[in-house]
């Protein structure tokens, strides 16, 4: 299976895609799309998605899973995360991908089995479970791969479950 993990900006929009079932995940690419922050917000989003759609072509990823916006800290940044993530989302579904979303708090917990782990330490995770010898950069590149890992090891845990049920 492989796995589009996206990190959603209206500046810097990280992305990452992973490949394979579980734990044994390997590495496909990843990268940061980049727009001006002085545009304006709708051509910002026009920009995003155009860039989303020609990953998602490049790489014919099976799924799409999306970080959710960390609302405590700022209001405001929370929004336009958040419309970046509708845009991610319809990306996805236009090309008839199933997108899944996850929070902070998720991801860390299953990237790094510790929910309230610090972003060094997340980093570090992606790097050891994809076998890389740096953490990738930029920093939205790696949270974006810690999504789509996120994503990985959800399926591992339901198929676990759902064999489980089966034989009982």
């Amino acid at each position: 299976m492989k796995i589009l993990g996206i990190d959603p900006g209206t500046v810097v929009m990280g992305w990452g895609v992973v490949e394979g079932e579980g734990t044994e995940l390997a590495l496909v690419d990843f990268g940061a799309i980049r727009v001006k922050e002085k545009s304006p917000m709708g051509e910002r989003l026009n920009q995003l998605y155009t860039e989303i759609l020609k990953i998602i072509q490049q790489y014919r990823p099976d799924c799409v899973a999306v970080e959710q916006p960390f609302v405590a800290k700022n209001a405001r940044t929370a929004l336009a995360i958040g419309r970046a993530q509708a845009i991610a989302l319809l990306a996805a579904a236009n090309q008839a991908i199933p997108s899944f979303e996850y929070t902070p708090a998720q991801i860390k917990q299953r990237v790094a089995n510790y929910g309230a782990g610090s972003k060094e330490q997340i980093q570090e995770m992606v790097r050891l479970h994809l076998g890389l010898t740096e953490i990738p950069q930029p920093n939205d590149a790696a949270d974006a791969l810690a999504t789509a890992i996120c994503h990985a090891q959800e399926l591992h845990l339901n198929n676990l479950l759902t064999s489980q049920g089966e034989r009982q």
